[in-house]
């Protein structure tokens, strides 16, 4: 099982503390490590590779709902511009997922292109060390933070 599979799972069987909301196509995360503050996944439902893999339809409902939560990202923590990305040839695998992530002016200072780019040009270690973690109460805040704007776009 891929490492997305699991987290869905462990979100279908409501132990996934990190979930928002879910939506038709995929569940609504808060990221694990919060560098950038707002880290959010969109985690497609089932387990399917590509984009192109799913129909016409699919797609346009996941590509439009992946929108809106983005858009929900930037409203509730105050992006200067998202940052959207679907890999799926990492630890999580190859599963359509997005990692959205809301940039703001020097988040990534003194780390490659004077501070502007890609995410990816923050070091690993830093991105993901411990003191990146949402306390319980940070985590709450930051759910109940995205879900009012979800709730919001989705009327």
């Amino acid at each position: 099982m891929c490492g997305v599979c699991e987290r869905v799972k462990e979100t279908r069987e409501g132990k996934n503390p990190f979930l928002v909301k879910e939506l038709e196509t995929g569940y609504v995360v808060i990221g694990d490590f919060q560098h950038f503050k707002g880290y959010t996944l969109f985690l497609y439902k089932d387990h399917v590779v590509e984009l192109f893999d799913l129909d016409e339809e699919t797609r346009a409902k996941h590509l439009h709902e992946m929108t809106i939560v983005a858009e929900a990202v930037k409203n509730a923590f105050g992006a200067e511009k998202m940052n959207y990305e679907c890999l799926g040839n990492g630890e999580g695998g190859a599963h359509i997922h997005w990692h959205l992530f809301p940039r703001r002016t020097g988040d990534i200072e003194n780390y490659g292109s004077n501070g502007k780019g890609p995410v990816w040009c923050y070091p690993t270690e830093k991105m993901y060390s411990d003191a990146n973690r949402p306390s319980s109460e940070e985590l709450e805040e930051m759910k109940a933070k995205l879900l009012v704007e979800l709730d919001k776009l989705l009327k």
